[in-house]
Order: structure tokens, then C-alpha cells, then sequence
């Protein structure tokens, strides 16, 4: 085995289009950080659908790639360097944040400094490392749908990556909670306050039983017919955010913005993290892999019916 380098470091890579058996970990230079950057050692790396969808060629007119790609944009861990002109991080700290450079899943990431908070003590890495994506796609639709104490809301896909934080972010917001999922994921729902339904034929005719009052707003985190769905229930088009079905959303006219584009990404991360810290928000976690693995990651990622998030470890 050919000895590494001193100053290398091993990072996701892949150098075409494809599923993941393009996905590869390779010998990277370990990068330095520029001015008003850190260099934070990786303790862990969430994986996302989005990031598949990437990966193949299915997003290249919105995020097109450079070969050589990298991937991933959550991620925790520890400051190893400190840019010029940072002053907010030493080396040691301990940190939240995510890379716009897609290239998280890594042993090192370099990171703007305004993408990154603080990990509080009672955030556990593998949580921390999948906040980003999923929490703030979840708490954007709540405030995107504008949720009102005593509405009631349907999340289909509810124990999910973005289902399981939408739930309890709908749920602190007032709301009574109608969860779409798989029979097996209904009592973790039911710990949570939300209705739990099951998914498929006859959903409709779930939902309308468990809500005779009628249904206020629709968060679609999956796609596949549930924007139909919601308009089917009477929801009106600017109460319905789904996160997936595009094409739906420019047909019927309904949302898909996060609804927290005006705040900075790391401001919504600590809010997020102050309140899994506080005891306030569960983050569940479907299984943690190390970064030598991450075709069987993204293997059961893209297998569906995650409860939670699936977590990379360097």
C-alpha cells in the first residue's frame, strides 16, 4: 500500500455523472484556509437526497459539477486552523455548519466563517453533523406554509430526514400535526404529538377521517402525487410547500421557497441547535457510516423509508 503524504487527507470524490458506484475516497491535498476562513477537522458528515440527485446529473443545470466533484454540505467538527481575519473561532472550538462548496464529507473542510456556530455540549457530533440541510429546509417550509397556532397541517414523508424536524417544528408552532408515513415509524410519531396515517391508497380518505375540520397547509417533503393530494383536500396553492415535485409547483402554483432565505444560514442553524440542546427538538438518527462506506450510505439513503438522517464519520 503506497504510504500517504503527510498534508494529504481523505475526502468523497467522483469524476463522472452516475449512481454511486462513481462515488470513490481518495488522496486530497488538505486544503488552507483563505481570509474569513476555518479549517474544521470533520467529525461528522449528513448525507442528503439532494446530494444524490446532484451526483447524478439530475440537478446539473442548477449545481453544475466540476470534475473531480466532492460532496456533501453538513457538517461538525473541530477548528484545526484559523484564516486571516477571523476572530470568532480559535483552534479547538467546536463547531455546526455547512460548505457551499460541497465538499463536506471530507476529513478537513475549509468553511466560510459565517457558516459556522457554535456546537453547543449537548448536541452529539452525529447530530450536529446533519443539521443543516434537513433542519433548515424543515423549519424554512413551516414558516413557508405560515402556520398558525390551531391549524392543522399534512407532512407527508413525516418521519423522514426533513419530515422528522418539520413535525416538531409544526408542532411548537401550535399546529395539530397529520403525519404521512410507514406503519413502522407511526410510533415514533405518536411520541411526537403528530396523527400518524399511512401512506398510499386511500390516504385521502385517512386524512379527512382524522381531520374532519378540514386541512389548512400541506408540507410535501417526498413528491409523487401529494401537491395533488393537497389540493384535492380543499389546502389552498399559497399554504402548500413541497421541497421535491418542481414541476407540480410550477404547474398549480404552489411553494417551494425554504422561507428563510433573509436570515443567515448559521443564525437558523443555532437556533436549531439551542433547541435539540434545550430538550425541545429530537434529531433520530437511522445509522452513522464512516466515510470508507459511503456507497452503503447513500445505498440505504436511496433505498427510502429512512426515519431521520443517515450520518458520515471520518
Amino acid at each position: 500500500m503506497p504510504k500517504r503524504r503527510l498534508g494529504n487527507m481523505k475526502a468523497v470524490r467522483y469524476e463522472e455523472f452516475g449512481g454511486i458506484e462513481v462515488l470513490r475516497i481518495g488522496d486530497v491535498d488538505r486544503p488552507a484556509p483563505d481570509h474569513g476562513q476555518v479549517l474544521v477537522r470533520v467529525r461528522a458528515a449528513g448525507i442528503n437526497p439532494g446530494e444524490a440527485a446532484i451526483r447524478t446529473g439530475a440537478m446539473a443545470g442548477i449545481f453544475p459539477s466540476t470534475f473531480p466533484s466532492g460532496q456533501g454540505s453538513d457538517l461538525a467538527g473541530v477548528v484545526a486552523e484559523v484564516g486571516v481575519g477571523v476572530d470568532r473561532f480559535s483552534v479547538g472550538d467546536e463547531v455546526i455548519g455547512f460548505s457551499e462548496r460541497r465538499d463536506a464529507q471530507a476529513e478537513f473542510v475549509r468553511v466560510d466563517v459565517h457558516n459556522l456556530t457554535a456546537k453547543p455540549n449537548g448536541v452529539s457530533w452525529e447530530v450536529a453533523g446533519a443539521l443543516y440541510v434537513a433542519g433548515v429546509t424543515g423549519l424554512g417550509a413551516i414558516r413557508s406554509v405560515q402556520l398558525d397556532k390551531g391549524d392543522t397541517v399534512v407532512v407527508s414523508a413525516a418521519a423522514g430526514g426533513v419530515g422528522s424536524f418539520a413535525v416538531q417544528l409544526a408542532r411548537r408552532a401550535g399546529a395539530k400535526v397529520i403525519g404521512l408515513a410507514s406503519q413502522h415509524n407511526h410510533a415514533w410519531l405518536e411520541s411526537q404529538g403528530v396523527t400518524p396515517i399511512e401512506y398510499g391508497a386511500r390516504a385521502i380518505d385517512r386524512i379527512r377521517a382524522a381531520a374532519p375540520g378540514g386541512i389548512d397547509a400541506f408540507i410535501d417533503t417526498h413528491g409523487g402525487g401529494y401537491v395533488e393530494l393537497a389540493l384535492a383536500l380543499g389546502v389552498d396553492a399559497d399554504r402548500i410547500d413541497t421541497i421535491v415535485d418542481f414541476a407540480a409547483a410550477a404547474r398549480y402554483r404552489v411553494k417551494t421557497e425554504p422561507g428563510v432565505n433573509a436570515r443567515p444560514g448559521a443564525e437558523v442553524l443555532a437556533e436549531l441547535a439551542a433547541l435539540i440542546a434545550g430538550g425541545h427538538l429530537e434529531v433520530p438518527i437511522a445509522n452513522v457510516y464512516p466515510l470508507a462506506q459511503v456507497q452503503q450510505a447513500y445505498a440505504e439513503l436511496e433505498h427510502g423509508h429512512i426515519h431521520g438522517k443517515i450520518v458520515l464519520v471520518p
